[in-house]
C-alpha cells in the first residue's frame, strides 16, 4: 500500500470517530469549565499540549495521582504510541514505540529507541515517579530538540523544582494487598522544601521506601547444589523435600529512592539547581512463571501452576543508580542560556539459572544426575554527559535552538558460570586429570568506552500568525572500543591438568566509530484558534557499537570442546536509522470542553538492530536486520462533562513489519521476510480515564476514578517464526476513590479489578524446550504476567508554613 493511501485509510479512521463523537457534546453542560491546560517544556519552550505542533502527551501529577501510576510500565498505558513489557523489577522493560522492535520477548530486551530524560539530564534507569510535576512523552525522533540522539521518542520525568518562598512539605503511607501473595506491602514518604537564605537559596528533599511483597511462588530450588536432585522423582513426596525447597512470594522487591536539591537564583536572570538521585533496589527473582510452559514430557508440567517458578535456584538482583547533576539556567536578553551537567553510576549484582542453557548446547552435562548450574554477574556503568543549550528569546519572526552534547560512558562487567560438582563426576566418569574446588565453569569480562559528541539545532520561521515553518539538524560522532576475554578454567583444569584455582584472560579489542547528519523538516498551520494542523519529516539514529564478546581463534572450527567466541562478522553492529512522516491534527471544541488529537504516521527504519547470539557458546550479540517499517494512526481525547465528570481516552493502531529479506535473524538461523510482523507490541491499543468529583460533608471532596486499558494480541518472535506464538490481548480495570480535606486525602484503590491472569511478554520459546537437548528438564521457557489484583489504601497529608 502506498503511503498516500495509509495516510487517506487512515483520515477516514479518525475522521469517523470524529464525527462519532459528535452527539456526545450535546450533553455538555454550557456553563462547565474549560479543560485545564497542561504547560509543556518538550520544544525547550513554555507551551500546552495543544498548540506544540508535535506528538506529545503529558500526563500531570494529578493524572498520575487518579490513575495510580509509579512506574515506566503504567505510563505506557495511557501514552498512544507506546509499550512497555511489565517484566518486574529485577530486569530492565523494552520500550517500544511505534511499534520498532524486532527481538523476541524476553528480560534485557529493551529497544533502545528512546530517550530518557530526569530533568535536563539523560538517565537510562527505571526511577520511581516521586515528587514528579509531570511525565512528558515525545514520539518520534527527537535529534535535534535534545543532546540524547533518539531513533523513536523521548521520555521527560519533570520533578517539582525547590521553591524560593515557602515553608512546605508531603507525609505519606499506604498499604496494599496482592492477590496470591502472603503478605502485605507498603509505602512511605516525605517531601521537605524550605528556603535558606533570603528566597534566593532554597532546598528540596524526599525519600521513599516501597515494599513489594511479591506474588510468585520458587517452589523448585534445590537444596544444596550439586548435591541435590534438580529433577526427583516427583512422585515420591519425601525424595522431593530432600531434595528441593520452597519460597514464597520470591518475586518481590524493596526499593528505596531519595533526592535533595539545591537550588540558588541570586538575580531573576540566573537560576541554579545542584542535585543528587538515589535509588536503591533488591529483587528476590524474576517474575518469571512456568505454568503452561514446560514441555509435555516434563513430569513437572503437571503439578505446576499458574504463578510459580520452576527455577532451580534462587535469582536475586541488587540494583543501585546515582545521578548527580547540575542544572544552570540564565537569561542573557537576546537568548536563554541552559548548561546541564550529569554524572551517573550504575551497579548491579545479580545471580540466576544457567542450568538451561548448558543442557541445551548439548555437551553431555546433564548426564550428571545432580547437575545444576548458576551465573553471578556484576554490572558498572559510569556516565558523564554535558548539554549546553541557547535559545532564542526575541519577538521577531525568526526563532532558534541550538545546542552541543557530549557524553562519554564506560561499562564494565564480569560474568561467572558456576557447576558444582560437576567437576567430580568428569573425574570420575570421563577421565578427567583433577578436580576444580570452586566449579568455576566459565568467566567472561569485558570493558567498553564510547564517545558521543552532536551539534543540534532548530529554526523556526513564522511566514503569518497562522503559518510556521521549522528545519532541525544534528551533526554528530561516535566512537566506542571493546575489550573482552573469556575463559573455561573447569575444562582446562579438569581435561588439561591447568591449576585448580587458575585463571587465564587474554583480552581482545574491537572498535566502531561513524559521524553523519540527520534532519527535520516541520510545517504547522493553525487553521483557527481551536484547530491546529502540522507535518513532520524527520530522522533518528542510534548509534552502532561493538560486542562485547572476545574474538575467535583462527582454528575455531577445528576445536571439538565448547568454546565462547564471536565470529569476525559477529564482533561490530552498524547504526540503525529511522525516516519519519507524521501528520498530526489537534483541536479544541465546545469552549475548550473536548480536545481531541489524533497522527498518522509512516516510518521507514534502515538496518534495525536486533538481538542474535553467537554461533559459539550461544553468547547475547547485537546483529543488523535490513529493514522494516512502521504505520498508523494515534489518537487522544479529553472532555469535560460537567462541573463534576471528566474523561479522557486513547487509541493507537500501529501495523510493523519487516519489508525486505533479513538472513539468520532467528536464533536457529531461520530468516525473516518481507511482510513479517515485528514482535512485542500490539496492533491495537485503547484506554478510557473517568473522573466523578463531588463534594461531600460540606467541605471534603470525594473524587471516584476508573481506568480502563486494552491491547490485542503480540507475537513473541517476527513473523511468528521460530516457532514464535501469539500471546492474547487483554483488558485490565483500575477504580479509586479519594476523600480529601483541604491539606489531606484519603485513597482506597483496586488495580486490576477483576484478577485478570494475562501474559505480557514471554522468554524464549516453546521450540527451545520441545526441540532442544534434555527437553523433560528444559525450564528455560517461562512466562512474565501481569500483577494480581492489588487493594491499597493511601494517606497524604501537606502542610506549607
Amino acid at each position: 500500500m502506498s503511503k498516500t493511501r495509509l495516510l487517506f485509510k487512515h483520515s477516514a479512521v479518525a475522521a469517523a470517530v470524529a464525527s462519532g463523537l459528535l452527539p456526545i457534546l450535546e450533553v455538555f453542560a454550557q456553563d462547565t469549565s474549560g479543560i485545564e491546560k497542561i504547560e509543556v517544556t518538550a520544544t525547550r519552550r513554555t507551551g500546552t499540549v495543544q498548540e506544540i505542533p508535535l506528538n506529545i502527551s503529558a500526563l500531570n501529577d494529578d493524572v498520575l495521582a487518579q490513575q495510580n501510576i509509579d512506574d515506566l510500565s503504567d505510563i505506557a498505558r495511557w501514552v498512544p504510541g507506546l509499550t512497555i513489557q511489565d517484566q518486574g523489577g529485577r530486569s530492565g522493560s523494552p520500550i517500544i514505540v511505534r511499534g520498532l522492535n524486532t527481538n523476541p520477548s524476553g528480560p534485557d530486551s529493551d529497544s533502545g529507541t528512546v530517550a530518557t530524560y530526569y530533568g535536563e539530564i539523560p538517565l537510562d534507569a527505571d526511577i520511581r515517579l516521586l515528587d514528579v510535576k509531570r511525565v512528558e512523552v515525545l514520539i518520534g525522533p527527537q535529534g535535534t530538540l535534545y543532546g540524547a540522539g533518539t531513533l523513536g521518542g523521548a521520555l521527560r520525568y519533570i520533578p517539582h523544582e525547590a521553591e524560593l518562598d515557602v515553608v512546605s512539605g508531603k507525609v505519606y503511607g499506604e498499604a496494599f494487598d496482592i492477590a496470591q501473595s502472603d503478605d502485605f506491602g507498603g509505602e512511605a514518604g516525605f517531601v521537605f522544601n524550605t528556603p535558606l537564605i533570603d528566597d534566593s537559596l532554597a532546598l528540596r528533599v524526599n525519600f521513599n521506601y516501597f515494599n513489594d511483597p511479591g506474588f510468585i511462588d520458587y517452589n523448585y530450588i534445590v537444596q544444596k547444589a550439586g548435591v541435590s536432585l534438580p529433577d526427583p522423582d516427583w512422585n515420591d513426596e519425601a525424595t522431593t523435600a530432600q531434595n528441593l525447597r520452597a519460597e514464597k512470594d520470591h518475586n518481590g522487591e524493596t526499593t528505596k529512592t531519595a533526592r535533595i536539591a539545591l537550588r540558588w537564583a541570586p538575580t531573576d536572570n540566573i537560576d541554579a539547581t545542584l542535585s543528587y538521585l538515589y535509588q536503591k533496589q533488591e529483587t528476590e527473582g524474576r517474575s518469571i512463571v512456568h505454568g503452561d510452559t514446560l514441555s509435555p514430557s516434563n513430569p513437572l508440567s503437571d503439578r505446576i501452576g499458574q504463578y510459580e517458578s520452576a527455577y532451580r535456584y534462587e535469582e536475586p538482583r541488587d540494583k543501585e543508580d546515582d545521578l548527580l547533576s547540575l542544572e544552570v539556567s540564565a537569561d542573557l536578553g537576546f537568548a536563554e542560556l541552559v548548561s546541564a551537567t550529569g554524572l551517573s553510576r550504575f551497579e548491579a549484582d545479580g545471580q540466576r539459572d544457567q542450568t538451561d542453557l548448558l543442557v541445551r548446547l548439548d555437551f553431555g552435562y546433564e548426564e550428571f544426575p545432580a547437575f545444576s548450574s548458576f551465573t553471578r554477574e556484576l554490572d558498572e556503568t559510569d556516565t558523564f554527559t554535558q548539554e549546553i543549550r541557547l535559545v532564542s528569546q526575541s519577538d521577531s519572526a525568526l526563532s532558534w535552538i541550538t545546542g552541543f552534547y557530549f557524553s562519554k560512558q564506560e561499562v564494565e562487567g564480569m560474568s561467572q558460570e558456576f557447576t558444582p560438582n560437576f567437576d567430580k563426576f568428569a573425574v570420575e566418569n570421563w577421565g578427567g586429570i583433577q578436580a576444580r574446588p570452586d566449579a568455576l565453569e566459565y568467566l567472561s569480562v569485558d570493558f567498553v568506552e564510547s564517545y558521543e559528541r552532536a551539534l543540534f539545532g532548530e529554526l523556526t520561521y513564522e511566514i503569518s500568525d497562522d503559518l510556521n515553518i521549522t528545519l532541525g539538524m544534528r551533526a554528530y560522532e561516535y566512537e566506542i572500543s571493546a575489550e573482552s576475554a573469556v575463559d573455561l578454567p573447569l575444562y582446562y583444569t579438569v581435561f588439561e591438568g591447568r591449576a585448580p584455582d587458575s585463571v587465564e584472560l587474554e583480552l581482545l579489542s574491537t572498535n566502531a566509530k561513524d559521524n553523519g547528519t540527520l534532519f527535520k523538516f516541520n510545517v504547522s498551520y493553525q487553521a483557527t484558534p481551536e484547530i491546529l494542523t502540522y507535518f513532520t519529516a524527520s530522522e533518528g539514529l542510534r548509534i552502532g557499537g561493538a560486542n562485547a564478546v572476545a574474538a575467535c581463534p583462527s582454528d575455531v572450527f577445528d576445536i571439538d570442546f565448547q568454546n565462547v567466541c564471536a565470529l569476525p562478522e559477529e564482533t561490530l553492529y552498524k547504526a540503525d536509522t529511522t525516516e519519519n512522516f507524521e501528520l498530526g491534527f489537534k483541536s479544541s471544541w465546545m469552549r475548550n470542553k473536548l480536545h481531541f488529537n489524533t497522527a498518522l504516521f509512516y516510518v521507514d527504519w534502515i538496518d534495525p538492530q536486533v538481538q542474535g547470539a553467537t554461533q559459539f557458546g550461544q553468547q547475547p550479540i547485537i546483529i543488523n536486520a535490513d529493514s522494516a517499517r512502521a504505520r498508523g494512526v494515534e489518537m487522544s481525547s479529553r472532555a469535560v462533562i460537567s462541573d463534576e465528570f471528566t474523561m479522557y481516552a486513547t487509541f493507537a493502531y500501529t501495523q510493523a513489519e519487516l519489508t525486505s529479506f533479513t538472513e539468520a535473524l532467528h536464533a536457529n538461523g531461520e530468516h525473516g521476510y518481507s511482510g513479517d510482523r515485528l514482535p512485542g507490541s500490539p496492533e491495537r491499543q485503547f484506554s478510557l480515564g473517568a473522573n466523578y468529583s463531588v463534594p461531600v460533608f460540606d467541605d471534603k471532596m470525594l473524587d471516584i476514578n476508573y481506568g480502563l486499558t486494552y491491547q490485542s494480541d503480540i507475537i513473541t518472535k517476527t513473523g511468528l517464526r521460530d516457532d514464535g506464538e501469539t500471546l492474547s490481548g487483554y483488558a485490565l480495570s483500575n477504580i479509586s476513590a479519594r476523600l480529601s480535606g483541604e491539606s489531606w486525602g484519603l485513597t482506597f484503590y483496586v488495580d486490576n479489578l477483576f484478577d485478570k491472569y494475562a501474559v505480557v511478554s514471554a522468554r524464549r520459546g516453546a521450540a527451545d524446550i520441545t526441540t532442544a537437548n534434555g527437553a523433560d528438564i528444559q525450564r528455560n521457557y517461562g512466562y512474565f504476567i501481569t500483577t494480581p489484583r492489588t487493594i491499597g489504601l493511601r494517606f497524604d497529608y501537606d502542610f506549607e508554613l
